[in-house]
């Protein structure tokens, strides 16, 4: 019965947990850093404010925890990988998942590229020490497939942002891709196009084949 009762409270701090950073990561999206409130968060996990200080002790704590589980996520899509793996499939792959992110949760990029645009003062250390040592064992791969002449020489770091930029176009500046395209929201068949254009574009400029070319 203890194990049970136990169970149960680590399933409920686990579900407030993820309630508390999926509300933060909308608020701060919305409003920054600055213009945030612990009590704006909690109003909008429908939570009491003390419940959301059991968990963060403060809104930077908090807001540093919504940015790395951002980062984490977006990571995650491109995986773990070597050098016996096929670029194109890995690039692809990638791509794709970036392109879904961008278009199903628009404000993490939003988020992040504010904290970026304003000199990255809660994740610089992190961006500089982590996030670069990501960077380089990825392009160290990408660099040993180019040395073997399956893709094309280019700068693997340059190529990454490029993956970046172009894909987070669609979160960041969602609002004119939407006006333009006179749509209200973005359809399943968007996630498709856009991955196909990008992922055509990027993997032939630097001499690869995608998939459905392949068959």
């Amino acid at each position: 019965m203890k194990a049970s009762e136990n169970n149960r409270k680590s399933h409920i701090r686990e579900k407030n947990y993820l309630n508390i950073l999926n509300a933060a990561e909308e608020v701060f999206a919305q409003n920054g850093f600055k213009g945030s409130s612990m009590n704006a968060i909690a109003e909008k996990a429908g939570l009491p404010k003390a419940n959301i200080h059991y968990y963060f002790s403060n809104k930077m704590a908090l807001y540093m925890e919504v940015l790395q589980r951002i980062l984490v996520e977006w990571n995650q899509g491109l995986g773990e990988f070597t050098e016996q793996d096929d670029p194109s499939e890995v690039l692809e792959h990638y791509i794709a998942s970036k392109v879904l992110q961008a278009c199903q949760k628009p404000h993490q990029s939003k988020l992040f590229a504010s904290e970026v645009i304003s000199g990255a003062p809660a994740i610089a250390d992190y961006i500089r020490t982590e996030m670069r040592q990501w960077l380089r064992e990825k392009s160290a791969i990408f660099q040993i497939w180019m040395d073997k002449g399956l893709m094309k020489p280019v700068d693997p770091s340059h190529l990454m942002f490029m993956i970046w930029s172009t894909t987070q176009h669609y979160a960041d500046y969602q609002t004119q891709v939407l006006l333009l395209l006179n749509q209200q929201e973005y359809e399943t068949s968007d996630y498709e196009t856009i991955t196909r254009i990008v992922t055509e574009v990027i993997l032939t400029g630097v001499g690869l084949t995608p998939s459905w070319k392949k068959q």
